[in-house]
């Protein structure tokens, strides 16, 4: 499927359905596909970036508190990518995989927002632009699957797997890097790119995979 986009009409596809940022789906046009023929991710990132109406949904990014060098240079680069596309990202805002994403989200420039289980703020990580001090203990994981577009997993333990849980009963996406706490449903990614593309699909209302596709074109 190819993308067009046309700054002043927005984003295409080429069976002439136009893309409704505000109801998050595609609708059929009578008129052709119009404008510059473009991957999922460059469609995304105009829509993050240049739009009025971009997806203000975070991205869940979940993981545990002590992981290995792999994983948290994992997260970094997931979170700088995602900050780049133009995505605010919601994680527990502590340690390890969270210390990490929000590290890459700021070197992006990006938002970060983190939904602490304790009840004062000064326990964030020093990468974290939002804490939000819940003091809710582990219940706060429930949140963060709640208040997520969609979630990627990097690696885990058992609250990661909550997580995970919380977000697949609750039908949202969830993608996997770095061998996560496995659940039925949950979509494995071979790397962070593919996570990202997982996202973008998921923001158009394309299916999974399709945002790799389109970039490929």
């Amino acid at each position: 499927m190819q993308l067009y986009l046309d700054p002043d009409t927005g984003i295409w596809r080429d069976d002439d359905y136009f893309f409704d940022p505000q109801g998050g789906g595609w609708r059929p046009r009578e008129e052709a596909a119009r404008g510059e023929p473009v991957g999922a991710e460059a469609a995304v990132h105009w829509l993050q970036k240049r739009s009025t109406t971009p997806c203000r949904v975070p991205v869940g990014v979940i993981g545990a508190r002590s992981a290995s060098p792999e994983r948290l240079a994992a997260a970094e680069t997931l979170g700088r990518r995602l900050a780049e596309i133009g995505f605010t990202v919601l994680c527990g805002g502590r340690q390890g995989v969270m210390t990490s994403v929000c590290k890459g989200v700021a070197a992006a420039g990006g938002i970060s927002v983190g939904i602490l289980p304790d009840p004062e703020p000064d326990t964030a990580n020093p990468y974290v632009t939002v804490p939000i001090a819940s003091g809710l203990g582990i219940a706060r994981n429930a949140v963060i699957a709640h208040g997520s577009l969609c979630l990627v997993a990097v690696g885990g333990s058992y609250g990661t797997a909550a997580e995970v849980a919380f977000g697949l009963q609750l039908g949202k996406p969830v993608f996997g890097l770095m061998n996560p706490p496995w659940s039925p449903g949950l979509i494995p990614c071979a790397n962070v790119e593919e996570a990202v593309a997982g996202v973008v699909s998921t923001v158009l209302d394309l299916p999974l995979g399709e945002g790799a596709e389109a970039e490929e074109s």
